[in-house]
């Protein structure tokens, strides 16, 4: 049977029956690289005319952006099996005196933090306050906000001070003050989605994420800003700065969680990740990103912008902070079916020494490595840990890029044929309105074998992760970021310097799938070894 699978392409025009003619079949087959003869345009005519028919059908069923994807991804390769056992998860209390100011709480870390609280130096109510007043001096200035959740906020940190002055203590999150991408959605404020369509919008529904941190005592106190639509740092309220350089955007998506969390804004905030979202503010902005193995944190009241790709995760100021929030909000559901429960095993200091490390060989003796990642490889060296020189295995990577535009279309259908994606602000070749339309040109046939693909390369890293278990790479190196988005794999990506420009850096540690405990503790290692994320944006640090 032929394959004909280029009519998707008629579908852009929502033609009449008698709109379509043999031309039309000629020009798609143009564009789908497809050679038919006269004849056979002549058979398939009546069935691409049936088939417009069946999407303008279609299209009068209303698909809100909630509504859910029913074919599950797996990264899982064949024959692998997701980990068992029980969790192996302890941190160790940091003791912290209180400051003079404050003021010098804002850049403190979650285990900081947590003991002010539980020690009761310091109550949530006072501390939510201090970081809502920073919220409301430099939100102008940075343009990370879009919403200050205050009255939520004091009402749930009075809360936390009445349970933990009853001795109901509920763990290391308890009162700490934090703040959400603006794609999660939390009943009573708006969830913008930072775009001006959707700017106005109210979810009534309560993200899992944002349940599980309020279950565990956290104080949302705002909404941050992403770029529109889950790209980049433009929304429809401005450009989020880099509070390092002002002149600088925040990079994205998560630009508004990035930034907010580098200037001590909030005591930790929650982004999301498709393809380098987590990983490139938190570089720009240097802070502590973590991007969690597909599949282990529920996205339900989260946008859905790629339904085998989007993955939630922290943004905070040491790995340490990183790991408690992952421990607070990884697990089933029962409303996201891609969220399967793995134990959360993070390794003691001694097992720490078992840990295979690789390397991207290639990488770090290639001249346009930064001499920042090449001072990291050789600290993790001195740290006597057993380093093993690895490649990536070969694969045309950037062949599989589409899955991503075509799941991001199908989710934003409605804003390309309603003419309302001419209100984003970004209206470049390379902005989503550009690529949603290009993406009616990407047909299901090589959707599906792009998959089937994927599945090829989820192999082939595995069997590169049953030689390691956790490897260090620049963060922007080849197309790892885009294959370990693709794969599922967990990357931590932490500050390791600062370029000429006086602009934080990062390096990235990548871990096999559901290894995020050892992923975090080889990067936690590293921090401590280097102490880079103790650097704070010295215009906001006063």
């Amino acid at each position: 049977m032929k394959n004909y699978f280029w009519f998707v392409i008629i579908l852009i025009f929502g033609c009449e029956r008698k709109d379509i003619s043999k031309n039309d079949i000629l020009s798609a087959e143009k564009i789908s690289g497809l050679s038919f003869s006269s004849s056979e345009r002549d058979s398939l005519l009546p069935n691409v005319i049936e088939r417009v028919e069946q999407y303008n059908s279609l299209r009068e069923i209303e698909l809100q952006n909630d509504t859910p994807f029913p074919l599950f991804y797996d990264p899982l390769p064949i024959g692998l099996k997701p980990p068992r056992g029980r969790d192996q998860f302890k941190f160790n209390d940091i003791e912290t005196s209180f400051p003079d100011n404050i003021e010098a709480c804002a850049f403190m870390t979650i285990p900081e933090l947590a003991n002010l609280i539980r020690t009761r130096q310091v109550t949530s109510e006072a501390l939510t306050r201090m970081y809502i007043e920073r919220l409301k001096r430099y939100k102008d200035q940075l343009q990370c906000v879009v919403t200050i959740t205050e009255e939520l906020a004091i009402k749930q940190a009075k809360k936390a001070d009445i349970e933990i002055a009853r001795g109901q203590y509920k763990g290391l999150l308890h009162g700490i003050p934090w703040g959400a991408k603006d794609l999660m959605s939390v009943p009573g404020y708006k969830t913008t989605w930072g775009a001006t369509p959707f700017k106005d919008q109210l979810i009534n529904d309560k993200g899992t994420v944002v349940k599980k941190l309020e279950e565990a005592g956290a104080v949302l106190i705002a909404k941050l800003t992403l770029g529109a639509l889950a790209w980049g740092d433009v929304w429809f309220g401005g450009k989020t700065k880099n509070p390092w350089d002002t002149e600088q955007g925040s990079s994205g998506s998560s630009a508004g969680p990035g930034s907010a969390t580098a200037a001590g804004l909030v005591g930790f905030s929650i982004g999301s990740e498709t393809w380098g979202s987590i990983i490139s503010p938190a570089t720009r902005n240097g802070v502590t990103g973590l991007r969690p193995s597909f599949g282990t944190v529920s996205r339900s009241g989260a946008m859905a912008l790629s339904w085998t790709m989007d993955k939630l995760g922290p943004m905070t100021r040491s790995v340490e902070g990183s790991a408690i929030i992952f421990e607070t909000i990884r697990g089933a559901d029962n409303i996201d079916r891609t969220v399967r429960d793995v134990p959360f095993i993070y390794p003691s200091k001694r097992g720490l020494r078992n840990l295979r490390i690789g390397y991207v060989e290639s990488a770090f003796v290639d001249s346009s490595t930064s001499n920042n990642d090449k001072a990291s490889l050789n600290i993790l060296k001195s740290m006597g840990l057993n380093l093993i020189p690895i490649e990536l295995p070969e694969f045309p990577t950037q062949a599989l890029s589409f899955v991503l535009q075509a799941e991001a279309a199908a989710a934003f259908d409605e804003l390309t044929r309603s003419n309302e994606d001419d209100q984003l602000v970004r209206q470049v070749k390379n902005a989503w309105p550009n690529v949603f339309r290009e993406a009616r040109f990407i047909p299901a046939v090589e959707y599906i074998n792009a998959n089937r693909a994927r599945t090829l390369l989820n192999q082939k890293m595995s069997e590169l992760m049953e030689k390691i278990d956790v490897y260090i790479i620049p963060s922007f190196y080849g197309d790892n970021l885009l294959r370990t988005n693709l794969t599922g794999h967990p990357c931590v990506v932490v500050p390791n310097g600062f370029n000429s420009k006086g602009r934080p850096t990062s390096i990235s540690f990548v871990g096999e799938l559901y290894g995020d405990g050892n992923t975090l503790a080889i990067a936690k290692a590293y921090q401590e070894a280097t102490g880079w994320h103790k650097k704070y944006p010295p215009e906001f640090n006063k």
